[in-house]
């Protein structure tokens, strides 16, 4: 047999103490007598210690031994080999003895007895007496069956029992050690009878033995279906190990109804006067000891319930603020967990009448007709109570109390019940523009309030429009009259309200107007139409007009019709006046061949008189006389040929003028264009004397020869360099194009003797046939060092002047210029001093085309 024991050494201060676990065997053998008897004992020495004088000595010694006796236990090393009188004392029971150092038992030990002996061991050596503790501790082992506590277990479950809720519990008691595993328990649900509706009604709790319902037991536990069921539960030490003890019960169940259910609604009138708290409802659980909440959509402690379940109302209630109340009723175990559903409590609040009706807003804006009849309705007013709306604290009364201004009288009349504003009167016919009405609504109580309507008397359109009288006129006007001259201002009265689209006139020329030489225009503000010319006058053609004019309102009338007083007559007169004669063009632009056979007609101004007067015809801004006009014909001629270099472009003025009034004229411009006619030779321009070129030839050296050509573009536009066709002049020279006007000159060959050429070429125009120039440039060629400069004059050209000529033709040059400054000086000296004007150098732009 095998057993574990704690063993504690005897020194509990010293710093090598330490608690262990050891396993010891007993095993049946003889052993000697250490006197004359020899006897068959089994001991187990469970811890040695180190003799002390006064240790204590603890041993573990496992229950029901069933070997030899005496048992020897444990040998005393504080026991020391010399010792004599030697005494136990704690063993009443005369169980423990000890034998040469050995400590031994007569008889097996019980636990569940006396779970530990503490004996007291003194003994005498040769010096003193001595003595030491030892506290003998039982070891459980599982030798006891657990046991239900009560034999008849009985529980009743309430309806309504949420599932996982315990209803009571089932106590088991072992008596082994409680610190070991021999006294854990556990329990087992084995059986259910009956198994209706369900075989899994009942749970219980393997550890603490609590029963409770499961999710199919709290779902469809009935007691009509079954009142009573009987439980078979187990219980097992060990933890319900396969070697445990255990014992089988039965647990009776009875199945209750539960007075949990929801109370009947309650309804509470507003504003109860109190004393608060106010006791309405009650709930109560049948079971255990529970504690009861309220949830729900309500101020904080307006409802409050009491352990016993009383709900109450701590203040008043207002309908119109909340009519009613849906409360939770929750019921728990002190511990928290919620028991069964919460059940619902309905609060109804009843109504008192303590609100006055009140209008959605205080003042109404609203129009009638003049000429709405008798009961036309104009508006409705509503007034709105908070009351409960099922109950005649809702109904609500109207009255007219005030209208300003009062008179007339009975004008409005408002329904006592449907507060609908209608017109008594029967016209409103010349009453004020506006009233102002003041109506009541009242309740059964008589609590009230008031609003206002404005209502707007609205015109009508039964006045037509009226002239004062049928014919205006007659009215003269020249005609040279200018367009936008008023000719006259009518007006057509209207006796509706001034303002109005009813007072408004729309006037319309009805007949004489074709031609539409006139307009109208009216005042809006004065109804007042004026008559203005919008079409140039002709007594030739016209002489007299004759209009009629009609008046209307923009809106429909309402009443009557447009007579005979809703239009009017205007008659017009045209004076004649003497007008100046009409040219047929305002400019006339002609074309000119330049160089062409002067006296040819290059035009015909042509003009007409309104009043047949003979036209005389005259020229103004040719100062240069290159043009003459035919004073009654009107025929432009040239006077010379015309050159287009000298001028492209010529602008003159004719005028034209009455033969019998040289104050009235017309006139009108005349631009002569001057076509161009390939009448020049294109020329080179720019002076090329100083320039040279290098030898031998220098990459992209060249110069620059520039033309020109007076002719239009359609004649000297692009210029053409060639050079002469001749075979040493082609070898030796390049001409490269740069643009319509500019070419490069430049070496052909890579080395030409130092010297000055003369470089024969072509300018050709490109008109067709072309006109061209030839040239003979004279072109040095010289050494450069490596800054380009020449190194060496070139020679003189056979024919150019000496130096000697040249300084004495410029000494000549600057006395003849001395000559003249003088003069011009003393003449300046005899008069006030002008700025001299500044001259302009010409020059030729460099055009390029890309």
């Amino acid at each position: 047999m095998e057993y574990k024991c704690a063993l504690f050494p005897p020194n509990l201060n010293s710093s090598h103490t330490s608690r262990r676990e050891h396993t010891y065997h007993l095993d049946k053998g003889p052993m000697a007598d250490r006197g004359a008897t020899t006897m068959l004992i089994i001991f187990v020495v469970l811890y040695t210690f180190a003799p002390c004088s006064g240790a204590n000595v603890k041993i573990g010694v496992p229950e029901n031994y069933d070997g030899i006796f005496p048992w020897y236990l444990s040998k005393l090393h504080s026991l020391p080999g010399n010792y004599s009188d030697l005494v136990v004392t704690g063993n009443d029971e005369g169980i423990f003895g000890v034998d040469a150092q050995f400590l031994f038992a007569l008889r097996p030990l019980d636990r569940e007895k006396q779970p530990s002996y503490s004996l007291q061991v003194s003994f005498r050596t040769s010096e003193h007496r001595q003595s030491f503790t030892v506290e003998v501790c039982v070891i459980d082992k599982n030798d006891n069956v657990p046991t239900f506590i009560v034999e008849s277990m009985r529980g009743s479950v309430q309806l309504g029992l949420l599932k996982g809720i315990p209803f009571m519990q089932v106590d088991a008691l072992d008596r082994d050690d409680r610190n070991t595993a021999h006294a854990e328990l556990r329990f087992r649900l084995m059986e259910q009878t009956p198994r209706i509706p369900s075989s899994q009604m009942f749970f219980i709790n393997s550890i603490t033995g609590e029963v409770s319902l499961t999710e199919e037991g709290a779902s469809t536990l009935d007691p009509e279906m079954c009142g009573r069921y009987k439980l078979s539960v187990m219980v097992k030490d060990m933890a319900g190990r396969a070697n445990a003890f255990f014992t089988s019960g039965i647990v009776t169940v009875e199945v209750t109804g539960n007075t949990w259910a929801s109370p009947d609604p309650v309804r509470l009138q507003e504003n109860l006067p109190g004393p608060y708290p106010i006791p309405i409802s009650q709930v109560k659980w049948s079971g255990s000891q529970v504690e009861y909440s309220l949830e729900g959509e309500f101020p904080e402690m307006l409802f409050t319930i009491s352990r016993e379940g009383v709900i109450y109302l701590n203040a008043p209630l207002d309908r119109e603020t909340q009519d009613q109340f849906q409360i939770s009723i929750v019921v728990e175990r002190p511990d928290g967990r919620e028991i069964a559903k919460p059940v619902e409590l309905r609060v109804m609040v009843g109504d008192a009448n303590d609100n006055r009706p009140t209008f959605p807003q205080a003042q109404y804006h609203t129009v009638v007709k003049e000429l709405a009849a008798r009961g036309t309705e104009i508006l409705t007013v509503q007034a709105a109570d908070n009351d409960d709306p099922k109950t005649d604290n809702v109904r609500i009364f109207y009255r007219l109390v005030g209208q300003i201004p009062e008179s007339p009288r009975a004008l409005f009349r408002v329904d006592r019940d449907s507060g609908v504003i209608s017109v008594q009167a029967d016209s409103m016919e010349g009453t004020a523009p506006q009233y102002t009405l003041t109506i009541t609504a009242e309740d059964a109580k008589g609590l009230n309030s008031s609003c206002t309507v404005v209502v707007t008397v609205q015109d009508e359109n039964n006045n037509p429009p009226v002239f004062s009288q049928h014919e205006y006129g007659p009215f003269h006007i020249p005609e040279d009259a200018a367009v936008g001259t008023t000719v006259t201002a009518v007006l057509a009265g209207d006796a509706d309200v001034r303002g109005g689209d009813s007072w408004q006139v729309d006037y319309r020329l009805e007949s004489g107007n074709e031609e539409e030489v006139f307009t109208l225009v009216t005042d809006k503000q004065t109804n007042e139409v004026s008559l203005i010319l919008s079409k140039v006058l002709d007594f030739e053609r016209e002489s007299e007009y004759i209009l009629v004019i009609s008046a209307q309102n923009p809106v429909a009338l309402v009443r009557g019709r447009y007579g005979p007083a809703s239009t009017a007559t205007v008659s017009i007169y045209v004076d004649d006046v003497n007008e100046g004669p009409i040219l047929s063009q305002s400019h006339y632009e002609v074309t000119v061949r330049e160089g062409e056979e002067p006296g040819r007609v290059i035009a015909t101004i042509r003009g007409y008189d309104p009043d047949s007067h003979p036209i005389r015809y005259s020229l103004q801004g040719d100062t240069k006389k290159y043009f003459s006009i035919g004073k009654y014909s009107g025929e432009l001629k040239t006077v010379q040929a015309l050159d287009r270099e000298e001028n492209s472009t010529y602008t003159m003025e004719v005028i034209a003028v009455d033969g019998r009034n040289s104050s009235l004229s017309a006139s009108t411009l005349v631009t002569v264009q001057i076509l161009d006619v390939n009448d020049n030779s294109p020329v080179l321009v720019g002076d090329y004397s100083w320039k040279y070129l290098c030898t031998p030839r220098w990459e992209d050296q060249a110069l620059v020869l520039a033309s020109r050509d007076s002719d239009g573009p359609q004649h000297g536009g692009r210029l053409n360099f060639s050079l002469r066709s001749d075979a040493t002049v082609r070898r030796n020279w390049k001409l490269t194009p740069i643009n319509d006007t500019h070419t490069n000159l430049s070496l052909n060959i890579p080395y030409l003797a130092p010297e000055v050429y003369t470089v024969p070429f072509t300018i050709s125009d490109s008109s067709s046939p072309p006109r061209s120039t030839f040239i003979n440039l004279p072109v040095t060629v010289c050494p450069c060092n490596v800054r380009g400069n020449c190194k060496m004059a070139a020679k003189q050209l056979q024919g150019m002047p000496t130096i000697q000529s040249a300084v004495g033709i410029l000494l000549g040059t600057f006395a003849v210029i001395g000559t003249i400054l003088i003069v011009v000086f003393v003449r300046l000296s005899y008069q006030n001093p002008k700025r001299p004007s500044k001259t302009n150098q010409e020059r030729v732009p460099l055009k390029i085309s890309i």
